[in-house]
């Protein structure tokens, strides 16, 4: 076999191959033993068929057509070793010349991965927040064990915002029920705006017992979009009931004796998660300055081909979920060509990030262990709720395991350069990196890119 390599553009090349016709044997063997299960020929059996006979039944250029099928990817990935080809996607291939006996010629146009020159990375600074933990953060978190603590208490007062009810609702269009619109014993959080548009304010000023109507225009359903009436009665009317924040609430609530030592706690606990944020923001930022700091050439079409996945993943989530696009993008509060810009801008940088990241990689000559990645699929399998082995005869069948292991290098990849730069806080002191890394590593963040 003969190869050479042009190259098209920073971004794509051109295999040129040609491969003497003794050097497909084994592939057109292959293809007449194909064939021959395929065929019935009277006097023969099945699979004993003379490939004389099957040029005369069912055509030589039928034969080639399945030869070359079988023998072209072997000898495209030959020449892709000979001339260390670094590609990205699948190949455009082209037969130039077939000469049956003699020679097949074949081009095969593939995207490969740009020539990048990346930055020393102590050259790179990054600035992070500062750990700040106020008195008013431990408030809010003592108030939200204080909510957890609460208990319901029956009032004899008219509804008020944040009041908890039980309700009577009957939904009506002209006179006749509307599917789904009944309910009994209803209970409802008031202010939420959880049920029907216009629930809240009828019934705030009612007392248990009370009756309203009121219109509202229904939102889902066979009837969405018609006006209905809506008979509401509140059955009760109950008020949350806090506990008390003093020593008694905090040896109900924890392991301490004293408030003091439960705000301490508290305080501690907030100021490991902002610094858990502090080691994700760092790392998000490191990877933001290297990006700057390096011009790469997207390949076009594995910029297409990723935002065509990205869309299909969308639209497979909105299927699932019971939503179409456009209730996703009134959520948004984004047009179709907000979507489409966003979109594609979030995929460039995506595919840069992959590429450097990558180029790191190999020049660094980081790799991935056995025990690294049977880590990474069992924390994976966790997360889709699936057994370690399912998930990776999944990962095997589905042809997504190098895509895992790609993942692994990138993370271990922006893990260097994160050690190497010069990294502070917006206050201007130096940040632990080891820490870091033993927060990112509590977060489980520690693999991914």
């Amino acid at each position: 076999m003969k190869s050479t390599v042009e190259t098209l553009s920073p971004t794509r090349v051109r295999l040129s191959v040609e491969v003497p016709f003794d050097e497909l044997k084994p592939s057109l063997d292959k293809a007449y033993r194909s064939i021959a299960q395929q065929v019935t020929i009277p006097g023969f059996r099945k699979g004993k068929v003379p490939p004389r006979l099957i040029d005369q039944r069912v055509g030589r250029a039928a034969v080639l057509e399945e030869t070359l099928n079988d023998a072209i990817p072997t000898h495209y990935s030959s020449a892709v070793r000979e001339h260390e080809v670094k590609v990205l996607g699948s190949p455009e291939v082209e037969v130039t010349e077939l000469a049956d006996g003699e020679k097949v010629s074949f081009t095969a146009e593939v995207d490969v991965r740009p020539e990048i020159s990346v930055p020393a990375f102590d050259s790179l600074s990054v600035t992070v927040d500062d750990i700040e933990v106020a008195d008013e953060d431990v408030d809010s978190q003592l108030d939200s064990l204080r909510e957890r603590f609460s208990v319901l208490k029956g009032v004899d007062r008219p509804v008020q915002n944040g009041d908890y009810v039980s309700l009577d609702l009957a939904a009506t269009v002209d006179g006749a029920e509307v599917p789904g619109g009944t309910a009994t014993g209803l209970s409802y959080e008031v202010g939420t705006g959880q049920l029907l548009p216009g629930t809240d304010e009828a019934i705030t000023g009612l007392s248990a017992g009370e009756a309203t109507t009121f219109k509202t225009e229904l939102a889902g359903g066979e009837l969405a979009g018609q006006e209905a009436d809506v008979a509401v009665t509140v059955r009760s009317v109950k008020e949350k009931e806090l506990p008390e924040l003093d020593d008694e609430f905090a040896q109900t609530a924890s392991e301490f004796d004293t408030l003091d030592e439960l705000r301490a706690d508290v305080r501690t606990r907030i100021e490991r998660v902002k610094r858990m944020e502090q080691a994700v923001q760092a790392r998000d930022k490191a990877l933001e300055v290297l990006l700057a700091a390096v011009d790469v050439p997207l390949p076009e079409k594995v910029v297409t081909e990723e935002q065509e996945f990205r869309k299909h993943q969308l639209s497979h989530y909105l299927e699932r979920a019971g939503l179409t696009m456009d209730l996703y993008l009134q959520s948004e509060n984004q047009t179709q060509e907000d979507f489409d810009a966003k979109l594609q801008s979030d995929t460039k940088d995506a595919v840069k990030a992959q590429l450097v990241l990558d180029t790191v990689a190999d020049t660094e000559q980081l790799g991935v262990n056995d025990t690294e990645l049977t880590q990474e699929v069992v924390r994976r399998a966790q997360q889709a709720g699936m057994g370690p082995q399912e998930y990776a005869d999944q990962l095997v069948e589905s042809g997504q395991l190098p895509l895992v292991v790609a993942d692994l290098r990138r993370g271990k990849a922006l893990a260097l350069v994160l050690e190497s730069a010069a990294i502070t806080d917006a206050s201007g002191n130096k940040v632990d990196l080891d820490q870091l890394r033993g927060e990112l590593a509590a977060a489980g963040d520690g693999a991914e890119a």
